[in-house]
């Protein structure tokens, strides 16, 4: 059974509706690609799911620690390259709240970040620059 359904919708833009929940969500074309960049591009969308699931990773070991992550913010940058066209670099910052950790349990939450599925199924030559702010 599928999980998603795309509907292209013209001018470089498509639908894609998440089956189970309904929930939708618009591509379009980023503006360096013939597009008008009003919404995420598939490539944003690429670089959106490594940080969102580094992000459910680090929440299910806070859950299973009794550690709030709430605030925690991140910030991400997505950079091309040419020939062919692709993602060549991920730069994720995190912005931690303020936190009563050791050194221990902070090393284990920077570490989780290497270990998320999405993680896993890029390519390995894709550069994944993760930085964490105390």
């Amino acid at each position: 059974m599928p999980t998603i359904h795309v509907e292209y919708n013209g001018n470089l833009r498509s639908t894609a509706t998440h089956l189970q929940s309904n929930c939708q969500l618009i591509t379009d074309a980023p503006t360096d690609n013939n597009g008008k960049g009003e919404s995420f591009s598939p490539t944003d969308l690429i670089a959106t799911a490594l940080g969102t699931c580094i992000m459910t990773i680090m929440g299910i070991y806070a859950r299973e620690h009794n550690i709030s992550l709430e605030g925690t913010k991140m910030d991400i940058t997505k950079t091309m390259k040419d020939n062919p066209r692709r993602i060549g670099k991920i730069e994720i910052i995190f912005t931690m709240p303020k936190l009563s950790l050791s050194d221990t349990q902070k090393k284990e939450i920077e570490n989780i970040a290497t270990c998320c599925p999405v993680c896993f199924s890029l390519h390995p030559e894709l550069e994944k620059d993760i930085k964490f702010i105390w």
